[in-house]
């Protein structure tokens, strides 16, 4: 069955339109190597008020997401977005997994 995952990051001040603008131009070779590890229905949304970024997405049974942060379009990615984020020192956003406690389908 399909996982639904749940997490936040943390966006640096004023840097909501930035953020915006370079999903707005997603490398289109990240969205292939997303699809392709199993992910779809990804979305991200803003909480203006504390520059928290809320994620989910939905994962396939045999997903690869494992093996996305070893991808050179992963890394580039990064790379190209922790000046406006929290990262770690691989450039990784530093992403807290929330716990689902409460569904309605």
């Amino acid at each position: 069955m399909p996982e639904r995952i749940a997490f936040r990051m943390n966006l640096n001040p004023d840097q909501a339109a930035e953020y915006e603008k370079r999903h707005a131009e997603i490398y289109p070779e990240l969205i292939t190597a997303l699809k392709n590890a199993g992910v779809s229905d990804y979305t991200i949304w803003l909480d203006p008020e504390d520059n928290h970024l809320f994620g989910t997405l939905m994962c396939s049974d045999d997903n690869k997401l494992d093996q996305l942060p070893n991808t050179e379009i992963v890394k580039r990615w990064w790379a190209f977005m922790c000046d406006i984020m929290e990262s770690h020192p691989s450039n990784a956003p530093l992403q807290i997994p929330l716990k689902q406690v409460f569904y309605l389908k």
